[in-house]
């Protein structure tokens, strides 16, 4: 196995100590949002002697990351594979720079991913139900009426595309929001403070709220609105950055190509349901190839062989040579052996035929 470095990431929305910490190093005083583990373009993984870690196990399918936010991440959806190359042939044919601020598409890929809590975690995930949102409305009263009349009668694209297009004035509303106790309300107040003239805050109130504890993972599928609220992490998604922004953000925001991929079906049970896997971790299914998570909890030892080019994270304790927030990479059908005392995790998966 060998040790591999991974690449900080410094954005707005990240907390100022949250990963520093699990490093065991001095902050910087910049907020730290993401720490990249793979080989990405925009975040390419090294080893201790200077190679790279693609030069090594390949191009991975997958990208790990520790992700710490202090303050909501942008409203975004992703496209599906089939979506996802159309968009990019599409825009190439248009000659849109491949960097260029409009652009949607950056590669073919698409992009989905699983949120993992090492914290109290907070997020939006998916269309809540609608009899839910609809009754969430009517007690919010008179400044919701509008939006509820187009959700009842015109459906999620309609109440999006009003809040997108139209960008109606959100201020009675979020007055009504502040004096109600949904999670979603509370929210939707912060972001109107944060992004003041931005009336896509109000898609808070359409999504599902989600309060993870430590241990707990949601999966989000192609087309599922997202935004993550709070808390720190562990984001495992396909190798691809190709994010369609919904709100909560200064950045492009394509209204009619995000109401084209978002996926507007009630998603009811946001959350990953863990199983034990054959040999003792705790493994977090997902309906994708790309990438697989499973979590070690080692007193002791435990062992495998490495099902394609795999890598282990440890969260706490150590186990050989591995101690808290390294990262290690292992090649295909190499024979994996961890002692010691640690909370690992294995990340691995294959690249589609």
């Amino acid at each position: 196995m060998q040790h591999v470095n991974g690449v900080l990431q410094h954005y707005e929305w990240g907390h100022p100590t949250a990963i520093a910490e699990l490093l065991g190093i001095e902050p910087d005083g910049r907020p730290q949002a993401e720490l990249w583990f793979g080989t990405h373009p925009a975040g390419p993984g090294t080893l201790d002697d200077g190679r790279t870690l693609e030069s090594v196990v390949g191009p991975l399918p997958y990208l790990l990351k520790v992700l710490a936010a202090g303050d909501p991440l942008s409203l975004q959806v992703h496209p599906s594979r089939e979506q996802a190359e159309a968009g990019f042939d599409r825009e190439d044919d248009a000659g849109i720079p491949l960097h260029a601020p409009q652009r949607n598409y950056r590669d073919r890929m698409h992009k989905p991913e699983l949120m993992y809590a090492l914290t109290s975690f907070e997020a939006v995930c998916g269309i809540a139900p609608l009899a839910e949102t609809d009754a969430l409305l009517a007690e919010l009263g008179e400044p919701a009426a509008s939006l509820r009349s187009v959700l009842v009668h015109g459906g999620v694209d309609a109440a999006i595309g009003l809040l997108l297009h139209d960008r109606p004035d959100l201020s009675e509303l979020v007055d009504a929001a502040s004096r109600h106790p949904d999670a979603r309300c509370r929210w939707l107040a912060v972001a109107a403070d944060l992004y003041p003239a931005d009336s896509s805050a109000a898609i808070l109130l359409l999504l599902n709220y989600v309060h993870m504890q430590p241990g707990e993972a949601i999966f989000l599928a192609a087309g599922n609105m997202h935004g993550y609220l709070r808390g720190v992490g562990i984001e495992v998604m396909a190798s691809s950055d190709n994010v369609l922004r919904g709100g909560l953000t200064v950045k492009n925001i394509d209204v009619d190509e995000v109401l084209r991929i978002l996926d507007d079906s009630p998603l009811v049970d946001p959350l990953v349901h863990p199983q034990v896997g054959p040999d003792g971790g705790i493994e977090y299914p997902v309906p994708v190839d790309d990438f697989r998570i499973a979590r070690y909890d080692i007193d002791g030892s435990a062992a495998w062989i490495a099902d394609g080019p795999e890598l282990i994270f440890c969260l706490d304790g150590a186990v050989g040579d591995l101690s808290r927030g390294q990262c290690t990479a292992a090649v295909d059908g190499e024979h994996i052996e961890l002692t010691g005392t640690a909370t690992v995790f294995r990340v691995g998966g294959r690249a589609p035929a």
